[in-house]
């Protein structure tokens, strides 16, 4: 499936930035690619054509962005250097892409989103969810890692890591805090397998779903068995799963 090129410079950034676009109605679904992933990642994959019915009827459409994992999560720098750009990443997602991508779709620049990924792309996806309940509400998430610590090799544990981290600052969120109420009128879905390479994200997954439970928060949590490693297969039978009854 052919989705529109777009290339945007970013002020966050300071440099142009890439994405696409698939869809032509329906609910605009954010896409943020895996590990050092590409915008062009998704398609690769045939993803869109995994999906095309749900597209072809209006009820979904997609913008997929490019991550800066290179320089922050995948990095072995100065972590408040890399801190630092991963929030300006998600300002430029919040502030520049998102309403670019909302005129390009037709929508006006207050409608409610989705966004979903796999890997580290359901770590970014799951983060954006629980710090931005009002613009996105809808997620699912795939074989996420959600306890980032283990990416801070200088114990410079800041203030921009603490709020890219779901299970830095989840803990210590209040029960009375008003996101609750919002996550749950919002519709989540939080998927791990028990196969090859899922024993980190699905311990995460674990810590997370008890945390939501200790808050009061009524978000799905699901736990696929041993034949669901950590790869695309999975995750093409995941989206197949949850994605129709979201949309």
């Amino acid at each position: 499936m052919e989705g529109r090129y777009f290339k945007e410079y970013s002020n966050y950034l300071n440099r142009d930035m890439e994405f696409k676009m698939y869809g032509h109605d329906g609910i605009l679904c954010l896409i943020v690619p895996c590990q050092d992933g590409r915008f062009y990642e998704w398609e690769d994959r045939k993803m869109f054509e995994l999906m095309g019915d749900l597209i072809d009827q209006g009820r979904i459409q997609f913008v997929v962005v490019d991550t800066v994992d290179t320089e922050t999560w995948s990095s072995h720098g100065r972590s408040d250097w890399r801190m630092a750009q991963q929030e300006n990443w998600v300002n430029y997602v919040m502030n520049e892409l998102i309403p670019s991508a909302l005129a390009k779709a037709g929508q006006s620049q207050d409608a409610s989103m989705m966004v979903m990924g796999a890997s580290m792309g359901a770590t970014h996806a799951v983060n954006f969810f629980l710090r931005f309940p009002d613009r996105f509400t809808k997620l699912l998430a795939m074989s996420g890692v959600y306890d980032m610590s283990a990416y801070i090799y200088d114990n410079n544990f800041d203030g921009n890591f603490y709020q890219n981290s779901p299970l830095a600052y989840l803990p210590n969120m209040d029960p009375n805090h008003p996101y609750i109420q919002k996550y749950n009128n919002n519709d989540a879905r939080i998927v791990v397998g028990l196969g090859a390479w899922e024993n980190e994200t699905a311990r995460d997954l674990r810590r997370m779903a008890d945390l939501f439970y200790a808050k009061g928060i009524q978000i799905p949590t699901y736990f696929w068995g041993e034949d669901t490693p950590h790869d695309w297969p999975s995750w093409e039978k995941q989206i197949m799963t949850y994605l129709p009854e979201m949309v």
